[in-house]
């Protein structure tokens, strides 16, 4: 993310262009009900449990457009149809390995496949980039016009999420699809999933690489394959995860040398007056210095692990926290239920409450929870440990799993109905991010793969 809104690019930065978003899907058929992966029984009871339901729901929603598939992102209400984001699907092969379970690790390897698939036959690159998202199943778009096709289009290629312009690529996404085949490479010792990596990797060197004054690596390329000017702290953070997992995966030492250039971007985005990180900059000479966004204050933790910068947690804790329920102007929270937790960004809390998010939207609630980030921060505490770190961890999760269990009732996958209470929404009620696009209260893959790996302590960010 940086200051501004640029091309269409990040999951991000295209979420909420006029379109509200989160994740859902439906088990195979014949399959019977959804189970948490590798568990058995009729029906999940436990938290965690309806989440994984959720996600092989999400994976399984096509049953008659091929194997080869990824997770889709949001529920059909949504509005992106099949779209599955590079990114989602990446942090749900981490959830899926989180479980510890054969059915998990099953359900990881085939993910895992299907990204590198997709490096494998894209329709016009074979230099290891994957794109923003793909298409997984058919639908008829709102111009009327149809997209018959699954994840793998009749001639083999995959099927480009063009019609939300979903086809740049983002170093940020990349590093997430790298150290979810790094974290398959190190599980399962198939080197295809290494190599997948690896060419990951020397994508983004190539490609991100920058001898600006801040240094780093940039923001990637949009659509049209052109650099994009933008440097993002939380892109180089993921990259301190990814290129150290590589270095260690193949004893090859320039691998260190990389992580080095993208941690040293990350600390100069360091305010110690306040104890925060920014957000990046936009000309890789000045510092974006707002907004400020939440999981550059966490993602920053769990991959360095830093005592000197822990403190960013707890600005994140205090600055950006919300407490969301049917008083709060715009919220969409029934009368009777309240969800604490952490927003997107400073910018968010000063949303305008008046006017919509977007172009047919509806307007913000600035104290939505947003609970993808209210998840990493649950586990970023958990890491740290600090005196009450874990009870304040406790009642985040206990947010998100009440979240789970009352929001996004009804929402579908392909046209089909979810398992019961499974799958975490984006958003407790529409809030606006600060950089141009918002989230909706949609059950989400990647809100629900977070609170997967929070409640389990696994940390994908540790190299």
């Amino acid at each position: 993310m940086t200051g501004r809104p640029g091309p269409a690019l990040s999951r991000r930065s295209l979420i909420g262009a006029g379109i509200g978003i989160s994740a859902a899907g439906l088990t195979a058929v014949g399959s019977g009900p959804a189970l948490a992966a590798g568990s058995s029984g009729t029906r999940p009871a436990s938290a965690p449990a309806r989440g994984y339901a959720f996600l092989a729901a999400a994976m399984d929603a096509y049953p008659d457009h091929g194997g080869v598939r990824l997770t889709q992102s949001y529920t059909d209400q949504a509005g992106l149809f099949s779209t599955a984001f590079t990114y989602d699907n990446a942090l749900a092969i981490l959830a899926h390995l989180a479980a510890r379970t054969g059915g998990g690790l099953t359900r990881a390897r085939a993910l895992g496949d299907a990204l590198l698939h997709a490096q494998l036959h894209d329709p016009a690159y074979d230099d290891g980039r994957l794109r923003q998202a793909y298409n997984v199943g058919p639908y008829t778009f709102y111009d009327g016009s149809p997209q018959p096709d699954g994840f793998v289009r009749p001639d083999g290629t995959v099927n480009v999420g063009t019609q939300f312009g979903f086809t740049g690529t983002a170093v940020g996404d990349m590093a997430w699809a790298g150290i979810a085949l790094s974290a398959l490479a190190r599980r399962t010792g198939a080197r295809r999933f290494l190599t997948g990596a690896v060419r990951i990797g020397e994508w983004i060197e190539r490609t991100g690489r920058t001898d600006e004054p801040l240094g780093g690596y940039k923001f990637g390329v949009d659509g049209a394959n052109q650099k994009l000017p933008f440097t993002s702290t939380e892109h180089n953070t993921d990259l301190i995860c990814l290129f150290g997992r590589l270095a260690r995966l193949t004893g090859d030492r320039v691998w260190l040398e990389r992580r080095a250039r993208a941690e040293a971007f990350v600390q100069r985005m360091w305010e110690p007056s306040g104890g925060f990180f920014y957000t990046g900059t936009n000309d890789g000479v000045t510092v974006n210095k707002s907004p400020i966004p939440e999981d550059t204050q966490t993602w920053t933790h769990l991959a360095l692990g830093s005592r000197r910068s822990s403190r960013s947690l707890d600005w994140a804790r205090a600055e950006l926290a919300v407490l969301d329920h049917s008083g709060r102007t715009n919220s969409t929270v029934p009368a009777g239920q309240s969800y604490e937790g952490v927003t997107f960004s400073s910018a968010s809390l000063l949303a305008n409450e008046d006017a919509p998010i977007a172009a047919g939207q509806p307007k913000p609630d600035r104290n939505g929870v947003w609970f993808e980030g209210t998840a990493h921060l649950a586990l970023a505490l958990r890491e740290r440990g600090a005196r009450g770190d874990e009870a304040r961890a406790r009642r985040l999760l206990a947010s998100t799993e009440q979240a789970q269990d009352l929001l996004g009732g009804g929402q579908t996958v392909g046209g089909r109905a979810l398992p019961e209470r499974s799958g975490v929404v984006s958003a407790s009620s529409p809030l606006d991010t600060g950089f141009g696009f918002g989230y909706y209260p949609y059950r989400h893959t990647g809100a629900t793969a977070w609170y997967l790996m929070a409640a389990a302590r696994c940390n994908p960010l540790r190299a």
